[in-house]
């Protein structure tokens, strides 16, 4: 009887543990729902007058955004400079004796933003001549990609007039086009305020 008595007065000391862990346990719960509760109540409920709600101090992060939408503002410059400074990019072709090279630049920098020029070795190596109508035209391909894949698709190019009617001017030129290239820009639009 001993030996039950004892493993009895053994087994309500293990059931008091477990009884009393189960009521920690409650204890715990109760007071993670109460603060859940706590949280959610305190939260205000949303409106549909914010989504409509706009912020007066709007802070323009695409720069070239104006630009895109012809409302960007063009430096005009004197009138008795040449080339125009009216732009927001300039395509520029060059041929040496030895070299093509095209060059575009942006109305705010001296700075060519792409360039492309038969100086390149991976363009060198793929012509037999780096100065003749061919590499004008591989120059030209290769610039309007490097265009599109930078997202200018719009610039302004002015040929002197007498080099204008040239072969190589002529094939260059086709061959922007062909890529994607518009060479001439928007007018700007004035918006009334």
């Amino acid at each position: 009887m001993a030996v039950w008595g004892e493993m009895s007065r053994n087994v309500r000391l293990l059931l008091g543990q477990i009884q009393g862990c189960r009521q920690i346990v409650a204890a715990n719960q109760s007071l993670k729902s109460a603060r859940c509760l706590s949280q959610a109540a305190s939260q205000p409920e949303p409106s549909a007058d914010d989504n409509e709600a706009v912020n007066p101090t709007f802070v323009n992060r695409n720069p070239r955004n104006l630009e895109q939408m012809a409302l960007g503002v063009k430096d005009r410059g004197w009138k008795t400079t040449w080339p125009h400074r009216e732009f927001y990019h300039r395509l520029v072709f060059s041929r040496t004796q030895h070299h093509v090279t095209a060059e575009v630049f942006s109305s705010s920098s001296p700075v060519p933003v792409l360039s492309c020029s038969t100086k390149e070795w991976a363009l060198k190596r793929e012509l037999a001549s780096t100065h003749c109508v061919a590499a004008c035209q591989a120059v030209g391909e290769v610039l309007a990609q490097r265009c599109v894949q930078a997202g200018i698709t719009r610039m302004v190019y002015r040929a002197i007039p007498w080099q204008y009617r040239s072969d190589a001017v002529q094939c260059f030129r086709t061959a922007m086009k062909e890529g994607g290239i518009i060479l001439s820009e928007p007018r700007r639009k004035y918006i009334e305020t």
